[in-house]
């Protein structure tokens, strides 16, 4: 069940689903698609909801079951209301669950989720069943970033 679906709020509007193959190039892919969707629903500035879907596409494909053979990425985005979009990344499964970690010095990584918790106005993950994993993010339609929360 998508994420909007079992929110108190009902009033949002599906705006379109992304199935990719679980590689690299998917990742460039799912910030194109995402904006071509958003745009053609009105959305003017999708910077920020881009750079979150990279984030979280590339995490589906560097750390899940997404990321082996035959492996596929699903994005579905919605609107929950007028001033909020929320966008849910599926991955196969993995054996830990996405958490915010403090990078190292010099990292080149582990810093995706610290750029969703700042850029979201929440997000979460969830049990997506058949071993699927669900990491949901809402975010302004309005004006882009605000500081936000982790939810489960």
């Amino acid at each position: 069940m998508p994420y909007y679906e079992h929110e108190q709020q009902r009033s949002g509007q599906f705006l379109g689903e992304i199935v990719l193959p679980g590689v690299e190039r998917s990742v460039s892919l799912a910030r194109r698609c995402i904006a071509e969707i958003l745009t053609a629903a009105g959305h003017v500035d999708t910077d920020d909801v881009r750079l979150v879907v990279s984030e979280l596409t590339t995490n589906a494909v560097a750390h899940t079951a997404s990321g082996h053979p035959g492996g596929v990425v699903t994005l579905n985005i919605a609107t929950v209301d007028a001033a909020t979009l929320c966008i849910e990344v599926i991955d196969e499964g993995a054996t830990t669950v996405p958490e915010v970690r403090e990078a190292e010095v010099g990292e080149c990584g582990g810093r995706g989720l610290w750029l969703v918790e700042a850029f979201a106005t929440r997000w979460g993950v969830r049990d997506g069943g058949s071993g699927q994993q669900v990491v949901w993010v809402e975010m302004s339609a309005k004006d882009g970033a605000s500081m936000g929360t982790v939810s489960e």
